[in-house]
């Protein structure tokens, strides 16, 4: 039996988005046996005039367009009423950076109701108005808010029970030890010249399991010296 079903709701206005790359894969697979579910929900439905509109001109004047407090409020009040347990999140490139904890914290919860914004982005009444936690997924900026969602979906559905083939292959994977991954090598043993470090050949699982930790650091340390530091201050 699988416990009840991780559900992920989708405000956008565009739902033919999804699933997109969610049906396919781990995450396609996991969707068709239920061990989560997918609500793509059209945010034009909850529109107030004859031609669907969800944004105006914005305050102040300025470029493009800004998505309504009122067409919004009447989007999420219906898929993430009051009580609703699931986080409710806005993808913005002004929000705080997602992380592996917070994909972890995710997926142990009920679900996640995500809001795809468009244009200049949400009004910031609405934004306030129903507590919505903003998330980036990095600096940079993204036509929609839906490439972003999907990102999110499938770092967390990978982490749900019984998704990946093995419960430890999630375990060693950079950032869920505060480090980047180590490189990984297959057969064959030679390719154009290189070739596969001896000691992942040797045979003792010590001296491997301790290169993959020296890798890991390297490459934390060459790569992402932020991450480095983070690591230092927590080691214990």
């Amino acid at each position: 039996m699988v416990r009840d079903a991780w559900t992920a709701t989708v405000l956008t206005l565009f739902p033919e988005m999804f699933p997109g790359p969610l049906g396919l894969s781990l995450a396609g697979r996991a969707l068709e046996t239920g061990r989560w579910r997918l609500e793509a929900v059209d945010i034009r439905d909850f529109a107030v005039d004859r031609h669907r509109s969800v944004d105006d001109t914005p305050s102040g004047g300025g470029p493009g367009m800004v998505m309504r407090a009122d067409v919004m409020a009447a989007a999420i009040d219906a898929v993430h009423p009051a009580g609703d347990p699931r986080p409710l999140i806005y993808l913005s490139p002004r929000g705080r950076p997602l992380r592996q904890a917070r994909v972890r914290e995710l997926a142990a919860g009920p679900g996640v109701a995500l809001i795809c914004g468009r244009f200049e982005g949400l009004d910031q009444r609405v934004i306030e108005a129903r507590a919505i936690e903003e998330v980036s997924l990095g600096d940079f900026v993204l036509s929609g808010g839906e490439p972003a969602a999907i990102a999110l979906i499938d770092a967390v559905v990978r982490l749900l029970p019984g998704v990946m083939g093995k419960d430890a292959s999630g375990t060693e994977e950079s950032f869920e030890s505060g480090l980047l991954e180590y490189p990984h090598y297959t057969r064959p043993q030679t390719f154009e010249g290189r070739e596969i470090p001896p000691v992942l050949t040797s045979g003792d699982h010590k001296k491997v399991e301790a290169w993959r930790r020296a890798e890991a650091e390297k490459t934390t340390r060459e790569r992402r010296p932020d991450l480095w530091d983070d690591f230092l201050r927590k080691k214990p």
